[in-house]
């Protein structure tokens, strides 16, 4: 397509080498390593297993969830066609109730955002709740870079902090991690840490929370992201299962909160829904066992000095693809992962990027672009499926990722110029739309039966397609075509047959029922 004055400039991704939406290999790569370590699999199969057994009990209690799927992704359709004046309205009802909102146009932006406004609180420390944003963005390594100390208060991403490691899964960043080695983690990582400390689980949970408890009581600045964003009344919301983002949201005197802008929604009332599909598809519950909401600042109560950073990172982008930008309507549930047979045996590492699994092979790439650099890794991964669709049928809020995955494939396919598979593709055509040239090929291609093995099949097609024989068997080519069996003395005495059997049944049918 040409450009012309006047054109409105595409929007822009997330800036190339911030942030953690960018592996340095591609998913093939990272997976054939990940594949081959026996107790990660063991680990991801047990826990993913178990969530898809709970989720399938609770949903499964609701009469109306299929209806409950409608409105959430009615409602996330509605924000995102109208998504400039719900943020508009947003920022407003924040104002309004005492908390100061900022605009930040990528990653870069809202880490200094964020850095400027630890510096100016005079701590050096900062309590975490659980943020798939600022995962996204880095914040954690740009704080420290700064002389700031973040502290990851909830257990699993604790628990990765502590490892120097990256999450692998969006609702259990440490899935891929078991109890030997996180007690052994914490032997080594916690000061203090009872060193007779067993694996069980309560005992576990017990150190983390001592370790945490004093960081609660003496970090004057918190850091959270959002589930939901209100726009009718400023309202912020974060679930959680463990308590700490309500500490964290709740003891502090200056709290932070990064937004993806993709998260607001349009009425309270909307909650109604979300708040009943997000706990039974992340974590299999009815409920979260904890649901913070605040609007602004409280006087006497909570954080006197509250700052929303909207994120965009790449959000503009995916919402001006008209098929991409339902990607934008998820609510980070992770349902989609928890039964992807991908995901499963690969884990969330291969993806190379802060959202792993069905969703981050369609988020990503919208997100930092496919082609940012020569052999983007980003451009493997709407390959990183099977297209079986069990996460269409798993989404709460009914993205249809399976649609997206072939429409990435082809948006990578026309990016990519000139590539052997294209000019194979364009000599085929030639060939298949001239009878004569047809009818030849398919004479010299009979030739290859030649080299097929006893099982009637190829042994590798040659270099330039040696990837579909990789992982694929490859038919021997038949003894003769069907076209020359049709045009043979028995193809024609075949069909006559089948014509005279054919007109015999018809004449025996009764009028009525033809």
């Amino acid at each position: 397509m040409s450009t012309f004055l006047g054109m409105p400039t595409a929007p822009p991704r997330s800036p190339y080498g911030t942030g953690h939406l960018r592996g340095d290999r591609t998913f093939p790569e990272a997976a054939h390593d990940e594949l081959r370590n026996e107790q990660l699999r063991r680990n991801l199969g047990r826990a993913t297993r178990t969530i898809r057994t709970k989720r399938l009990d609770v949903t499964g209690e609701l009469p109306d969830w299929e209806q409950l799927r409608d409105a959430g992704s009615a409602i996330k359709t509605d924000t995102m066609n109208r998504l400039p004046e719900l943020l508009e309205q947003l920022e407003r009802k924040v104002t309004e109730r005492g908390g100061t909102v900022h605009w930040a146009r990528d990653g870069v932006e809202a880490n200094e955002i964020v850095t400027r406004l630890i510096r100016a609180t005079g701590s050096s420390d900062v309590i975490k709740v659980k943020s798939m944003a600022t995962q996204e963005i880095g914040l954690n390594e740009h704080l420290e870079a700064a002389g700031i100390t973040p502290y990851e208060t909830d257990l699993a991403e604790l628990i990765v902090q502590l490892a120097d490691d990256r999450p692998s899964h969006i609702l259990v960043p440490a899935i891929h991690r078991n109890r030997d080695e996180i007690r052994q983690i914490f032997l080594d990582e916690i000061p203090g840490v009872d060193p007779d400390l067993d694996n069980v689980p309560a005992h576990l949970a017990a150190a983390a929370r001592a370790y945490l408890r004093e960081k609660f009581m003496t970090t004057r600045v918190a850091v959270s992201g959002a589930n939901f964003g209100i726009a009718e009344t400023g309202t912020l919301t974060v679930v959680e299962s463990e308590g700490n983002g309500r500490m964290c949201l709740t003891l502090p005197d200056t709290l932070i909160t990064v937004m993806g802008i993709e998260k607001v929604l349009p009425r309270h009332q909307d909650l109604e829904v979300f708040l009943q599909l997000l706990p039974r598809s992340s974590t299999g519950e009815r409920m979260n066992p904890y649901t913070s909401m605040w609007t602004g600042v409280t006087p006497g109560d909570g954080p006197q000095d509250f700052h929303l950073v909207l994120l965009d990172n790449g959000r503009t982008a995916a919402l001006a693809d008209a098929i991409g930008r339902e990607a934008l309507n998820c609510i980070r549930c992770s349902a989609c992962l928890n039964v992807c047979p991908v995901y499963e045996r690969a884990g969330g590492h291969a993806y190379g990027s802060t959202y792993p699994g069905p969703i981050g092979a369609v988020l990503t790439p919208q997100l930092a672009g496919m082609h940012a650099a020569k052999n983007d890794p980003n451009s493997s991964l709407p390959y990183a499926s099977s297209l079986c669709g069990a996460c269409f049928d798993a989404c709460p809020v009914k993205i249809d990722i399976p649609s997206m995955l072939v429409e990435l494939r082809h948006q990578h396919t026309e990016q990519s110029g000139t590539t052997a598979e294209k000019l194979a593709m364009k000599a085929a055509a030639a060939v298949m739309s001239r009878p004569t040239l047809f009818t030849a090929a398919q004479k010299t291609a009979s030739l290859g039966r030649a080299v097929g093995g006893r099982d009637g099949t190829l042994p590798r097609l040659p270099a330039t397609f040696g990837g579909w024989s990789d992982s694929r068997d490859i038919a021997a080519p038949p003894k003769q075509s069907f076209r020359a069996w049709l045009s043979s003395a028995e193809g024609a005495e075949t069909m006559r047959a089948a014509a005279e059997e054919g007109a015999g049944r018809t004449a025996d049918t009764p009028e009525e029922d033809r």
